[in-house]
């Protein structure tokens, strides 16, 4: 049995955890505790609030009592918006106060463009014009070539955590470029895990989605390799053993 431990931020689409969880289909537990958000507002000076350290801690107990092998900030806006060095600092403090390996779902996308062999992404983002543009320069801080970004103006989680299938595909499809080997769309309040194959089907290339790439890279972590088809091109690959 591995088990993985995630922080993730309030309440919006952490049922995408069980859903992957059953689609691994092996012996894999994932473990959510819900950390506390304070202000659901894709703002940045919300967003880094969210991403404290104070509030980050406050989980990290929990999830060692469970058993977890690693750790990953299940959040994508709230781990870019410190930047690439204050990103890592704030995985190296979580790493610490937990005693575990430790990632964020900012560092999970660029481990997965490496991953899938992307090297030109377009970006399909929830998010205020002004947080996506970070979502940007972070991936380009990682070596990752961004052909183009679409913003959607979507200020809360709870917003986005309605959204269905049809939302999701609309999303893709706006955010896509046809120089794009990858589309990226971030958000872990966005309910993505049901609907990787139909992304994939649509836009004829690799999908990566916040969930789908924060359980990855806590499988990076443990160094475990899952073959699931159903979570998308990603799935399909061995994924990169951590140095």
């Amino acid at each position: 049995m591995t088990a993985l431990g995630f922080l993730y931020p309030g309440h919006s689409a952490e049922d995408d955890y069980p859903r992957i969880e059953q689609l691994l289909g092996s012996d894999v537990r994932l473990q959510l505790v819900h950390t506390d958000i304070g202000e659901d507002a894709h703002r940045i000076d919300a967003l880094r609030e969210m991403g404290s350290a104070a509030r980050l801690s406050a989980g990290v107990e929990e999830l060692r009592l469970s058993g977890a092998e690693a750790v990953v900030w299940a959040c994508t806006s709230g781990s870019f918006v410190y930047g690439w060095e204050g990103a890592h600092e704030q995985v190296r403090a979580l790493a610490r106060a937990a005693g575990l390996p430790a990632s964020s779902t900012s560092f999970a996308f660029a481990h997965a463009v490496r991953e899938i062999g992307a090297r030109r992404v377009a970006i399909a983002a929830t998010y205020p014009q002004d947080v996506a543009d970070l979502f940007v320069a972070f991936l380009r801080d990682a070596g990752v070539e961004v052909v183009s970004s679409r913003a959607s103006g979507i200020i809360t989680a709870a917003e986005v955590g309605t959204w269905g299938e049809a939302e999701v595909l609309e999303l893709a499809r706006a955010g896509d470029h046809p120089d794009a080997d990858a589309v990226l769309v971030p958000d872990t309040a966005l309910h993505t895990a049901a609907h990787l194959p139909a992304l994939e089907k649509d836009l004829s290339k690799p999908v990566l989605t916040a969930n789908q790439v924060t359980v990855w890279e806590a499988l990076r972590l443990a160094d475990r390799k899952v073959n699931a088809p159903t979570l998308g091109t990603l799935f399909t690959k061995e994924p990169i053993i951590q140095v």
